[in-house]
């Protein structure tokens, strides 16, 4: 299990992680060594913004006003979701 994250930390995929788009099956994947996760259209525009420069905080605000939902009940979703990738070695927090 990783270290828990906040509202402050900066997301990235992990080095051997690769955000791509399946043309094949029209769908967005996370590809890893030997592993395959399968993204629904929230988990991209989630991921899709996780490049180690922008927080949680502002990943939800620009999520909050790109879906026009409320920002803090979005926040403990991304926390959620990325949370669970960072446990799976998928995605790190950013060192500032």
């Amino acid at each position: 299990m990783s270290a828990p994250l906040s509202a402050d930390s900066r997301p990235a995929l992990v080095a051997h992680a690769r955000l791509q788009r399946d043309t094949a099956r029209e769908r967005w994947v996370v590809q890893a060594p030997e592993r395959l996760f399968v993204l629904d259209e929230v988990a991209h525009a989630v991921l899709s913004r996780c490049s180690g420069t922008a927080s949680v905080a502002q990943i939800a605000a620009e999520l909050g006003a790109e879906f026009d939902a409320p920002v803090e009940e979005i926040r403990g979703d991304v926390l959620a979701l990325l949370q669970d990738l960072a446990d799976k070695g998928i995605v790190r927090d950013q060192p500032a």
